[in-house]
């Protein structure tokens, strides 16, 4: 194995099929099949629909990726693979691809979580993380603060979301606008238009006696959608620039004020920024500005490495073999809640190079 090692890595949570691959902290290729346009008309994703697109692109992504990157698939060091959390049946369908592929080559399998990959692809665009890193994670289903001393083996919260995370909030809001899915682009392309002070709404668990590093969007999500209903009730036009931007910025508020405290309560010195919703650009721009009101150093990968993505999987796992970290078991399996606190599954064989899960058969000629 070279010093930096090279590992495919693979991301099926959602509605994205990711296949990345990486070298140590460097990014190869980034392949990504994405299945969105077919979920748009339901206004959301649609787990069953989601499942059979990750089967149908898995293996020609995967294709991609290895000939992007220039690399052969023997050439590989390992194969990671989101593990959890996430919709149940898309993550199978990932972790019986990467099982596979781990089988056939004869290489280590190292199942990992989606959290902690959305922390640890940040090391592919500014270097390796500082540790602790405090990191913000903002995705349609999470909205986290999180301190990792160690992204490998030690992930622990700070605040989570109590009801509707931040990108929910955005979908749901594009829906009562009907402006479709997903919600959050179209969004913050309408802010840039908008007055953000226009409409006072509010802050969610922002009060004195509030959680305070805890979430929630859902009384935001219903302050917005009664006073959209109001105005059309009232046979009055809807201002949809002015209230996409108040609600963005009611949103953003909350997220970039109880990150930039609990950086300032630990004693970090700095704040990394994950997750789909971190590609939005007034979050982007008001967390640079607290930041530096702070004395921060504000990390944020560029908005293709914020959302889904394999090469997020590839980093951590890439993390894992250069630390030595045990490979995961041919038992691994999709966990849909797999808490944050595990960054990975591994087996139970221990640590070492010797990864008893990879079946003598398969160094033979199994994969073409």
């Amino acid at each position: 194995m070279a010093d930096e090692p090279l590992v495919l890595g693979i991301e099926t949570s959602c509605d994205e099929t990711g296949v990345g691959i990486v070298r140590g902290t460097t990014l190869l290729a980034d392949a990504v099949a994405s299945s969105v346009d077919t979920h748009a008309r339901f206004g959301g994703v649609v787990p069953e629909i989601a499942s059979r697109a990750h089967l149908e692109a898995m293996v020609p992504t995967i294709e991609r990726a290895l000939k992007e990157a220039g690399v052969s698939a023997r050439d590989l060091d390992g194969i990671a693979v989101t593990a959890g959390p996430g919709l149940a049946g898309a993550l199978l369908v990932g972790v019986s691809a990467a099982k596979a592929y781990a089988y056939a080559l004869g290489k280590p399998l190292y199942g990992v979580n989606h959290l902690a990959s959305h922390i640890c692809v940040d090391q592919l665009e500014h270097g390796p993380l500082p540790e602790p890193t405090m990191a913000l994670l903002v995705s349609g289903g999470h909205s986290s603060l999180l301190l990792a001393p160690d992204i490998t083996a030690d992930v622990r919260p700070m605040g989570a979301t109590i009801d509707d995370a931040a990108g929910e909030a955005f979908d749901k809001i594009a829906r009562v606008l009907n402006l479709g899915f997903p919600g959050g682009p179209v969004i913050d392309r309408l802010a840039k238009e908008g007055d953000p002070a226009a409409i006072a709404f509010p802050r969610g668990l922002s009060g004195a006696k509030d959680p305070a590093y805890d979430f929630s969007f859902s009384g935001l999500k219903t302050a917005v959608a009664r006073w959209i209903e109001a105005k059309r009730a009232a046979g009055e036009e809807v201002p949809v620039r002015d209230v996409a931007a108040s609600f963005q910025e009611a949103v953003v508020d909350v997220l970039t004020r109880k990150a930039v405290r609990a950086c300032t309560d630990e004693g970090v010195d700095h704040l990394m920024i994950g997750g789909g919703v971190a590609a939005n650009s007034r979050l982007r721009a008001l967390a640079e500005e607290r930041c530096e009101r702070a004395g921060l150093r504000l990390r944020v990968p560029r908005p293709k490495l914020c959302t889904d993505n394999g090469a997020m999987v590839a980093a951590l796992g890439a993390e894992m073999v250069a630390r030595n970290r045990p490979a995961s078991d041919w038992e691994l399996s999709a966990d849909s809640s797999l808490p944050v606190t595990d960054p990975h599954v591994p087996g139970n064989h221990g640590h070492g190079s010797d990864h008893d899960h990879v079946h003598e058969i398969s160094k033979d000629n199994l994969y073409s």
